[in-house]
């Protein structure tokens, strides 16, 4: 069932969503050569208790997973599309970085995400990132009243599918609220005109993910979380936490 929050659940809602964006842009400014993935987690931590907030990340245990989520952060290293768990790995020149955070405070989650490059960026790494957030950027544009589900997914799934990417199948975006992850499903290809009719109230977790190669398969690494490309070729994920208001979408996750 999609609850449809108000406009006060929506500014609250917001709150949690810049505590998300303030520790992404925290964690992304130490990320560098040499820095240890659990101690960009462990900065993600820090900003987490200074804001008096909770990790709807660290514990969870989705039916898939063999074991709870160790982290707050959710770390994942070129090849890694997402779910990476953060190791003692240190960072190299040329890594592609994709975080994944998510907060809960005050009763209401949010959850974003961003790609970059450490070090010394392959043109083929920019590209990449730029095609992830420029889908991000036309799925949030498509989320609008009197839109539906399958309006964002087919804006999403037309820039990668342009740009000769792939898209892990099963794999997308979600409802949001109470809970990190609640009804609607919100996938990353589909057909316009289709699915579920957009509201007002309603607030969702739209995440584009590409896989450079072009395929679409990947598999679950040996931990169980993390999910890598079946080519080797790297990958990207970005993220934002969107409400859907008669004023226009608007990004509760953004980060200033």
């Amino acid at each position: 069932m999609v609850e449809l929050k108000t406009d006060t659940s929506i500014d609250a809602m917001y709150e949690a969503g810049q505590v998300v964006a303030r520790a992404l842009a925290a964690v992304r400014e130490a990320a560098d050569v040499g820095v240890r993935l659990l101690e960009l987690d462990e900065l993600a931590h820090d900003v987490l208790r200074a804001e008096g907030a909770t990790s709807p990340f660290l514990g969870y245990r989705p039916e898939f997973a063999p074991t709870p989520f160790p982290a707050v952060l959710c770390a994942s290293v070129n090849e890694a599309i997402v779910h990476g768990i953060p190791t003692r790995y240190r960072l190299r020149d040329g890594d592609l970085v994709s975080l994944d955070f998510g907060a809960q405070l005050g009763g209401w989650a949010g959850d974003s995400a961003v790609s970059f490059t450490v070090g010394t960026a392959r043109p083929a790494d920019v590209r990449l990132i730029e095609t992830a957030e420029r889908a991000l950027a036309a799925g949030i544009d498509a989320a609008v009243v009197g839109n539906r589900i399958g309006d964002i997914a087919h804006a999403i799934g037309t820039v990668c599918r342009a740009a000769g990417y792939g898209i892990p199948a099963g794999f997308g975006g979600h409802g949001i609220g109470r809970h990190m992850h609640e009804d609607p499903a919100v996938p990353n290809e589909g057909r316009p005109g289709r699915g579920l009719p957009l509201r007002h109230g309603m607030v969702i977790a739209i995440e584009p993910m590409l896989i450079a190669g072009g395929t679409d398969g990947y598999h679950a690494a040996p931990d169980g979380w993390t999910l890598r490309t079946n080519d080797g070729s790297r990958a990207a994920h970005a993220e934002h936490t969107v409400a859907i208001t008669t004023s226009g979408p608007r990004i509760l996750t953004e980060r200033k």
